[in-house]
């Protein structure tokens, strides 16, 4: 209940009050509320309602005790003049516009990337600030200060709380989308420790990407990135073995993928290839339903990939679509072709395994220690010493 109405109660609180702490602490007593009286009451036939019928009295009555203005005084008096109780929620209007109000303030530009995925998990997710901290493995009092900076921030620069305009709406959208997708990115590939991945937040992205793609459906890349989450989690329980070791996309069991998540995902795919308005998401997201149309990893249609690839190129000629478009080249056209795209020192995986596949095996390996010495996370540092290790049994036999 906490994790699917807290985002929505603040929400609404904010739209109410105009202040994000208030409305913060004010759901955190409704829920605390309800924690005490539904076990003896029941659950209420709203539940969302009475959360933030609760947090909204229980912010008024807080307004009145701090209250030294009398415009302040003023505002929380009309508002507990109105409805004593909100039984049914219009997500359509009311809950629906709040809601996107406080996802484009939390990921507005004028916020560091990291500050905005950490607002987005603590006001729209619901996740404590000790979950937070863990899943980005900082103390929990450093989450805290950046979190009070990043309020303390939205509320001294006057960053509005709106939805932006027509104008707005496709750069500001971006931003949203980034957002939701780093919060992917890190739970499927943690940057460091000792696990591969960090399933929650995975869970909490996709919700996310759901939310957003219920609140602004007809926007393609919104739909692009939800299809995009999916495929990719789909694969989730077969990148690692029993004992926790990597497990690369070829040599994956495909029969243990989630069937359910690649039909959904690759419904959307088709939806917005009917729209025929391609963008960044919706192509990676393409070129993975590729990869979970194929049986085998030699059945893969590599081509098609690599045409997708170029597409992407042409939007976004940033370093990681090129190395992964090399990728696709060495299939199609051969290892010496591809490792000609990625002579940069920042693709060392990638040339390590493209000088193995033309016997370069002392080059191959040099490029392994480099990609070793750049890795945090121990489930690939350990991958890539296996890696490294086969090479050296070679060139000792």
């Amino acid at each position: 209940m906490f994790r699917e109405e807290h985002g929505r109660a603040v929400a609404v609180l904010v739209g109410l009050f105009g202040d994000i702490d208030v409305a913060e602490e004010s759901v955190q007593d409704a829920f605390l509320a309800a924690v005490e009286r539904w076990a003896s009451t029941g659950v209420p036939a709203s539940p969302a309602g009475w959360i933030i019928t609760t947090a909204r009295n229980r912010a008024i009555d807080r307004l009145r005790r701090e209250s030294t203005r009398d415009d302040r005084h003023a505002q929380a008096a009309l508002l507990y003049a109105g409805d004593e109780t909100i039984e049914e929620l219009d997500e359509e209007s009311v809950v629906r516009d709040d809601r996107l109000r406080l996802i484009f303030t939390c990921c507005h530009p004028a916020l560091a990337p990291a500050v905005r995925v950490a607002l987005t998990l603590r006001l729209l997710g619901g996740l404590t600030t000790v979950e937070i901290a863990r899943a980005f493995l900082v103390p929990e009092a450093t989450m805290a200060q950046r979190l009070v900076r990043a309020k303390g921030k939205i509320r001294d620069a006057r960053i509005p709380y709106r939805i932006p305009t027509e104008t707005e709406l496709p750069e500001r959208l971006r931003s949203v989308l980034a957002v939701v997708y780093l919060i992917f990115n890190e739970g499927y590939r943690a940057t460091s420790g000792d696990r591969l991945a960090r399933e929650d937040l995975c869970r909490e992205a996709i919700r996310l990407g759901r939310l957003l793609a219920a609140l602004v459906p007809d926007e393609p890349e919104v739909m692009g990135l939800l299809a995009l989450m999916l495929l990719i989690e789909s694969r989730r329980g077969t990148r690692t073995t029993s004992e926790g070791d990597l497990v690369l996309l070829g040599d994956q069991d495909r029969s243990r993928w989630d069937r359910e998540l690649i039909a959904e995902g690759q419904s959307i795919v088709r939806q917005c290839l009917q729209r025929n308005d391609p963008g960044y998401y919706q192509i990676q997201a393409a070129i993975n339903a590729v990869h979970s149309d194929a049986p085998s990893a030699a059945e893969t249609d590599w081509r098609q990939i690599l045409a997708l690839y170029d597409q992407l190129l042409a939007l976004a000629p940033t370093p990681i679509v090129r190395l992964n478009r090399a990728v696709a080249v060495a299939e199609v056209r051969g290892a010496d072709t591809a490792l000609a795209l990625v002579d940069y020192p920042v693709f060392h995986v990638v040339r390590a395994d493209l000088l193995r596949r033309l016997g370069r095996t002392s080059e191959a390996v040099a490029a392994y220690d480099a990609a070793v010495a750049r890795t945090e996370n121990a489930v690939e540092r350990g991958f890539l010493l296996r890696k490294r290790q086969s090479l050296l049994a070679l060139l000792s036999s």
